[in-house]
């Protein structure tokens, strides 16, 4: 069942029957002492703020949540399909073969993809109006009507640029004595590790040099073709300069493919270490 967006509890009106203002933020000790002293003064007030509220919205909303369920399963079934690891068609044609180990790259990947471009996007303009206007957001971007479609990797990446702008602070009870003041937080430090992901992924890897042209291999098999014709394919230079020539392209191939390979393993590597912060 799809929780509440607002509890009746958090309310005024909930404040004016309990007889105390809920704090709007504090650490677990502060809560407890409210708690506890709300309770001891005013122990029926109390219930029907916290619980009594509470059992109504639950009675009250629950046709609009019942549809949220059913909005909810149609996204995640057959728009984001959240049950699954998906790579785009330009990495993975549909319909063809690929082996297992070749998937996780692309598929780990595109699902990064998407969490920048969908789900940081969507958490960048979620609540402000000015930054819905930004980015051209259409109505379906947010709110009630949101289809987890819209992609904005530019709103993506301001998000990560603002959340790597935050520092430990008396706002997150450190003090100005303390040595960790000012430094990145942690949230801070994982918005850079998933932008930097993110752009190798779009900007380095799809531009690394084909092995087989930077190896200098597509040129000398190219020559064999126009020397040969059709025939090309499996004849072998007897002179020592096209032997010679064939060797380093070969070598060169096979050292860049291992460091391409090194590359992918060690980005996916970080990928997974940075799982935890890919939730919305």
């Amino acid at each position: 069942m799809a929780q509440h967006t607002n509890y009746w509890s958090c309310t005024p009106f909930a404040d004016w029957i309990r007889g105390t203002t809920k704090l709007d933020a504090g650490t677990s000790e502060e809560w407890h002492e409210w708690e506890t002293r709300a309770k001891r003064d005013y122990p029926v007030r109390w219930w029907i703020a916290e619980e009594g509220l509470g059992k109504l919205q639950d009675f009250v909303t629950w046709p609009i949540r019942k549809i949220y369920d059913i909005k909810y399963y149609i996204n995640n079934r057959w728009v984001s399909r959240t049950h699954g690891l998906t790579a785009h068609p330009r990495d993975l044609k549909p319909g063809q073969w690929c082996d297992v180990g070749n998937r996780f790259l692309p598929c780990l990947f595109n699902e990064l993809v998407d969490f920048v471009e969908i789900e940081q996007a969507w958490h960048h303009i979620a609540w402000d109006n000015e930054a819905r206007k930004k980015y051209a957001a259409p109505f379906w971007a947010s709110g009630w009507f949101r289809w987890r479609v819209w992609r904005c990797p530019q709103a993506g990446l301001d998000h990560l640029d603002w959340a790597m702008t935050l520092t430990l602070s008396t706002d997150w009870g450190v003090e100005e004595t303390d040595p960790n003041y000012g430094k990145p937080t942690g949230q801070a430090l994982r918005a850079k590790e998933i932008k930097e992901l993110y752009l190798w992924w779009t900007t380095v890897y799809p531009n690394r040099p084909d092995p087989h042209d930077a190896s200098g291999w597509s040129d000398y098999c190219e020559m064999l073709r126009i020397k040969y014709g059709n025939r090309w394919i499996g004849i072998s230079e007897k002179d020592a300069a096209s032997r010679k020539a064939s060797t380093k392209a070969m070598k060169l191939l096979d050292k860049i493919e291992k460091a391409y390979e090194k590359e992918d393993t060690e980005m996916m590597i970080r990928l997974i270490k940075a799982r935890d912060s890919l939730w919305t």
